[in-house]
């Protein structure tokens, strides 16, 4: 054999092997990864055939599956989806799945291996293979109470049991219709789809967990909290609450909501100047106690972690070496620091229990 043969020859012996390791690994090591995608179209209609396990709210399926007598054997329906839309997301023929309906779609399919003995007893008695269902810790009374409050604004709320971390409300606005986006229509759902991705609004963003967002005064907490951690300051601790305070090493004057100063003679308490959310007197709190105490008390209620309540929640920040004048504005929620509504409600469950942050 010549050596320009040999050299061919070893040049394709080299990728058939690399062919069959690709191969290899497809078809028995990722196998499931591949299978078990929710937005794997085959495997979505194959399920179509399944009655999908139910997302229930206390007792009530807020989604479940119901018989159409169609091709597509079930249809995902939503109970009051806007309002749910945030915890539920949708289950798409044609994009898959978001929310709960993807974090515990082996649970919902009944794939998980926490089905294999209720599996097989199905398999060898002929029955449907049935999914599971995912119970929530939301509390439809407080979802209805966040979401009706947030009518005609933007934003999120998120509501948590302060002794457990439970988390008892998740609810946003601008929401959308997740039972559209289910239809097995793929034109109706694929025109709602676009309109909601061109909505400058972003229904959908779960903005409870994902948008991040400067907290302003409500970040005034973690400052206090500092305050009382380094001892220096207790809520009787008298603070300067002037009209106007002047940030340090510039000629920017920051104002109170008022205009004006926080107390008559413009002083007052710490636990006053939190009850009338004084910027001069926090800001003024934050160059006290400094960037480091306050990095270190965000972080102690969250600050800095990412979360997976079962889904994935963006990281609050405090930001990495600010100066005094930006300190003073990161006491007040401003500048750089950002978090989500489900962080800052992890702020205030933390309070009510004492201190003491349960995880979501």
């Amino acid at each position: 054999m010549t050596r320009p043969i040999l050299r061919t020859a070893l040049v394709f012996a080299v990728l058939f092997i690399a062919l069959l390791i690709n191969v290899t690994i497809i078809q028995f090591v990722r196998v499931g990864d591949y299978r078990d995608r929710p937005g794997n179209q085959r495997v979505l209609l194959e399920e179509y055939d399944r009655e999908r396990g139910p997302i229930l709210v206390g007792s009530d399926p807020v989604a479940r599956s119901v018989e159409t007598g169609d091709t597509l054997r079930f249809l995902r329906t939503y109970s009051d989806g806007p309002l749910y839309a945030p915890v539920t997301g949708f289950y798409s023929i044609v994009y898959g799945a978001t929310g709960l309906e993807r974090q515990e779609n082996r649970i919902l399919n009944g794939k998980s291996d926490l089905f294999f003995i209720e599996r097989t007893e199905q398999l060898f008695a002929g029955r449907q293979q049935l999914g599971g269902a995912v119970e929530t810790t939301i509390d439809d009374r407080a979802q209805r109470a966040a979401f009706e409050g947030l009518q005609g604004k933007i934003g999120a709320v998120v509501a948590i049991e302060p002794s457990t971390g439970r988390i008892l409300a998740s609810a946003q606005t601008p929401s959308f219709e997740p039972g559209i986006l289910s239809s097995h229509d793929p034109s109706e759902i694929r025109a709602y789809y676009e309109a909601l991705k061109a909505d400058p609004d972003k229904p959908l963003l779960n903005r409870p967990i994902v948008s991040l967002n400067p907290p302003g005064s409500t970040f005034k907490l973690v400052t206090a909290a500092a305050a009382l951690a380094s001892g220096k300051f207790t809520a009787d601790s008298v603070l300067p609450g002037p009209a106007t305070y002047r940030l340090p090493q510039t000629k920017t004057e920051l104002r109170n909501w008022n205009r004006g100063p926080c107390a008559p003679g413009g002083k007052l308490t710490l636990a006053e100047a939190l009850a009338v959310s004084c910027n001069t007197a926090f800001a003024w709190l934050g160059n006290e106690l400094g960037a480091d105490a306050l990095r270190r008390q965000s972080e102690l209620m969250g600050f800095g972690t990412g979360f997976e309540l079962p889904l994935r929640a963006a990281t609050s920040r405090f930001p990495e070496n600010p100066d005094a004048p930006q300190t003073a504005l990161s006491a007040i929620g401003q500048f750089d620091v950002r978090a989500t509504a489900l962080q800052m409600a992890m702020v205030g469950a933390g309070i009510a229990n004492a201190g003491a942050v349960m995880r979501p």
